[in-house]
């Protein structure tokens, strides 16, 4: 049975992981990497998998705990050589790696942890930054760790409108 799409090599299967790992501020999970590296109906999952490991054995990609990172080499090769790719691909890799970026550098700047305190109760700890620096963190107690877990789940889930509803109780006049 013929294959459809743009990628049909090993070669090619292993620029398009280059090429998107390279677009990534961070190192990702395979289950992430997989959907961004399926793109093309070209491509199998095993053939996928085949090119991740052989990247790995080369030093040109990194795996730690199950995330993936591209290295200098992988860099250095992937640029090189990623404009053989076809521009559909690229462009289509390229658009769905920045979205992910984007989510990931969103949730690196948000920090929640909590502990579980001598006297009874949990410390929770929130903090957001905007890159630079911390913009706002809050020590917060909760009566238990499902409410501790809960108040970091929200706060990640919408730290900006924290923040925001924050300062405009702050700044409002009474």
């Amino acid at each position: 049975m013929s294959k459809f799409g743009f990628i049909r090599e090993k070669l090619d299967i292993k620029i398009l992981i280059l090429f998107i790992l390279q677009r990534l501020p961070e190192a990702v999970d395979g289950s992430t990497l997989a959907d961004l590296a399926l793109c093309d109906e070209g491509i199998s999952y095993f053939d996928y998998v085949e090119c991740l490991n052989e990247l790995i054995g080369t030093g040109h990609v990194t795996e730690s705990d199950g995330k993936y990172r591209i290295t200098e080499k992988g860099i250095r090769n992937g640029s090189a050589i990623e404009s053989s790719l076809p521009y559909s691909v690229r462009a289509k890799a390229e658009r769905a790696a920045l979205s992910v970026a984007a989510v990931m550098r969103r949730n690196s700047m948000i920090k929640t942890s909590h502990k579980p305190l001598p006297e009874g109760g949990y410390r929770v700890e929130l903090s957001l930054s905007d890159g630079v620096g911390e913009i706002i963190s809050m020590s917060l107690l909760a009566a238990g760790k499902e409410q501790a877990e809960k108040m970091e789940a929200n706060f990640r889930k919408d730290a900006e409108g924290v923040y925001n509803h924050i300062i405009d109780y702050l700044l409002k006049d009474k």
